[in-house]
């Protein structure tokens, strides 16, 4: 279970991260760059963390699927990035994929 809370967490911190790329204006603005440098960093570090005991198919397949969403959901706000219906759509079908694969999937580790 502790594999997971670090997985949700390197999730949070990668999409701060990626978040903030925008912001950061290639790294001349010096506030959001530390949040993309220090994102990326600990996102890192517990997705190490979380592959010591998830497979790395798994915990690569999650942290990926659901950092997507999450950062696409991040900057229709934070940025006023247009989403349309497939969009949405498609968002909804890497959370399936990420339910189906670790809900039914032997191949993921509890």
């Amino acid at each position: 279970m502790k594999s997971w809370i670090y997985l949700t967490f390197a999730i949070l911190a990668e999409v701060i991260g990626t978040s903030c790329l925008k912001a950061s204006q290639g790294f001349t603005n010096p506030i959001p760059s530390v949040f993309v440098v220090v994102g990326y960093g600990l996102a890192f570090y517990l997705l190490s963390l979380t592959l010591e005991t998830i497979p790395v198919g798994v915990g690569y397949a999650v942290w990926s699927g659901v950092g997507l969403v999450l950062i696409t959901l991040a900057c229709w706000v934070l940025y006023g990035q247009t989403l349309d219906a497939p969009a949405f759509l498609g968002m909804g079908c890497i959370i399936v994929g990420v339910l189906i694969l670790n809900l039914f999937s032997k191949a993921a580790v509890h």
